[in-house]
Formats: structure tokens, sequence, C-alpha cells
């Protein structure tokens, strides 16, 4: 049976979004998607753009990542049309998950953001969720945005020494 390739594109990021139980950045997802060459990188941002102008997939921008997760909508249209996904794609996909999933589960469920608060000073927002349940959820105000911009960086590559540290003393 023939049909549309964007179509068909669509349906993959939608089945891609319902496999895990977190937001997947646009990139882990083109990741995914590029290497296997169902398609390039152009299509790839026009289907992720129809699909959240139609409501089938939410999207949020935390400091230049942008998450994606699939909305009811978008689960309701995957129900009615998961079987056009071919067995071989979906088997795919489902090898890269359990190849990948704890280092994609790690990429989103540590988040570092900072602005510039209403007292001019800068506030760095970190967070490590697990499950949509937000496990840290610590705000620094610091003097620059450089030292804002540098807390973010040193918490991806931390969070996990820090989290210890603060369980060790405080419990």
């Amino acid at each position: 049976m023939l049909q549309d390739p964007l179509t068909l594109y669509k349906l993959i990021v939608l089945y891609m979004l319902n496999r895990v139980t977190f937001p997947m950045t646009t990139a882990q997802v083109s990741d995914f998607i590029l290497e296997k060459e169902y398609t390039n990188f152009l299509t790839l941002q026009q289907v992720i753009n129809e699909l959240t102008n139609a409501s089938l997939i939410s999207s949020e921008t935390i400091r230049n990542r942008t998450h994606l997760s699939i909305t009811p909508e978008g689960l309701e249209t995957l129900t009615f049309f998961e079987n056009r996904i071919s067995d071989a794609i979906k088997f795919d996909i489902n090898e890269f998950f359990r190849e990948n999933e704890y280092t994609l589960r790690n990429e989103v469920s540590v988040l570092g953001d900072y602005y510039k608060s209403t007292s001019g000073e800068y506030d760095a927002h970190l967070i490590v969720k697990e499950r949509g349940v937000n496990l840290v959820d610590l705000t620094m105000s610091v003097p620059t945005e450089e030292i804002a911009a540098s807390i973010c960086d040193n918490w991806q590559r931390k969070n996990q020494d820090i989290y210890q540290y603060l369980i060790s003393e405080l419990f």
C-alpha cells in the first residue's frame, strides 16, 4: 500500500514519542531518523512543525533544546493509524530504545536554564526529573549571566554527585 511519505514520518515520530515516558528532544528524534536514513533533516523539521501545528505533539524549548511530547490528540491519531508503520520500522525503533533509553532519559531529565530576574541578577534554575516528578528543583541567584550559564553547564555534568551530596547531608 502506497502512502504519503510525510504521513509515515509523522507516524514514526508519534510512535517514538509514545514509546517513552519522558519528553524527547528534537535532536534525539532526529538522530534516530537521520541515522536510519528514513528522510532528510529539512523534511523532518517540516514533519515536526506540522505535528506541532496540528497539536499532535507539544514542544517546549529549554536552553536551546526543544523537548517533544505526544499529546492526547496525537495518541488518538497514532491509535487509528499505527498499523501503517511497518514491522521493520517498529523493530528499529524498539531496538533504538532498548539500547539507548537510559541515555535518552538522562539527557532530558536533567534541566538547567537561567534568566534575568527582576532584581537585575540572574537566576539559574536547576531540575532533576524522574517520571515527570521533580526530584530536585533548585534556583540560585548569581550576579552575572556568565556565572549562571556556567552553573547550568556544570549541572548537566555533575548533577548526580550534587544530588548524592544533598541526600547524604540532609538525611
